[in-house]
């Protein structure tokens, strides 16, 4: 993770790669938050890649909803350090793993707004 400075606080570029209903709860949350997990997402998993993000909406979301979105964000850094990296493949292939009962807490430390940055159908 690379923390990015701004002007009070240092932050970290996050990559979340989303289908369609999701999006649709990021927008109805003004793009501030993520909603909650459904019971079956026990972990809010965003990745620390975009390429990694893109590949996932582009060949997984596309496949099984009909269009995959990859959002960018930035959280606290600080609040983000008790989350490990994971490694889930490759080098490049990596995610924090949120348990979906910190979601709120993680979506407190967004700084600024959710960005829609890749669009698949």
């Amino acid at each position: 993770m690379v923390p990015v400075r701004t002007s009070e606080r240092a932050t970290t570029t996050l990559w979340r790669p989303t289908g369609p209903k999701e999006l649709d709860l990021v927008r109805e949350l003004d793009w501030r938050a993520w909603p909650p997990r459904l019971p079956e997402q026990p972990i809010f998993y965003p990745v620390l890649n975009e390429d990694y993000a893109v590949r996932i909406a582009r060949d997984w979301n596309v496949k099984h909803d009909g269009a995959g979105y990859v959002t960018r964000f930035e959280v606290d850094s600080g609040f983000l350090s008790r989350y490990p990296v994971q490694q889930a493949g490759g080098e490049t292939i990596l995610e924090l793993w949120v348990p979906a009962e910190e979601l709120d807490e993680f979506n407190a430390h967004i700084v600024g707004e959710i960005e829609l940055v890749h669009e698949f159908h």
